[in-house]
């Protein structure tokens, strides 16, 4: 997946200027396809010059012009043609896998003092996504289309928090970490 796809996803669900999309990447694309301010717009300048997006200049009192990028029928097409190509199957590249399987070879306490932070640091994520699964999405059975793709994406974000907060606890566990001996190294 290019940037200019998940961009095009963005710009579908609502036209946005370069710094709303950067903030919607911050608060929830970004969880899925990390992206910064600068390749938003580098990908943007690129994608109106291609034909992807048109732009309307909207004036502001007392600041600059906002340019509003709305996906043109070429981006629609682009975006169709990509959404109904095969897709690879997901695979697992991950530091912590490897870091776990050569835990033997280390300094297993140092690693262990890492894995319970990295578990509260998934564990503050569930609960963010979990508190904007309740702010946004109150009653999932009454959701249009493209607001059911989004709780359903949100969903698989938490399945995958819980998924990284139980195989840690399930390492350490096994390797026979208590709770207090954790917070305590």
């Amino acid at each position: 997946m290019a940037l200019e796809h998940a961009l095009l996803v963005a710009l579908s669900e609502r036209p946005a200027s370069g710094l709303e999309l950067t903030r919607r990447f911050e608060r929830s694309l970004g969880f899925f396809w990390h992206a910064t301010h600068q390749q938003v717009y580098r990908v943007l300048a690129r994608m109106e010059s291609d034909g992807w997006v048109t732009v309307e200049v909207v004036e502001q009192d007392g600041r600059p012009d906002k340019r509003v990028h709305t996906p043109s029928a070429e981006g629609r097409r682009a975006l169709a043609e990509w959404l109904a190509t095969p897709m690879p199957m997901e695979t697992l590249r991950s530091e912590l896998a490897v870091k776990l399987r050569g835990a033997s070879y280390g300094d297993r306490a140092t690693l262990t003092r890492h894995l319970v932070e990295t578990r509260a640091d998934h564990a503050a994520r569930l609960a963010h996504y979990e508190q904007m699964e309740r702010d946004q999405f109150p009653d999932p059975t009454t959701l249009d289309e493209p607001a059911l793709d989004q709780w359903l994406v949100l969903r698989g974000g938490i399945r995958l928090e819980r998924f990284w907060i139980d195989w840690i606890t399930e390492y350490l566990q096994a390797h026979h970490t208590s709770p207090t001996r954790e917070a305590s190294a």
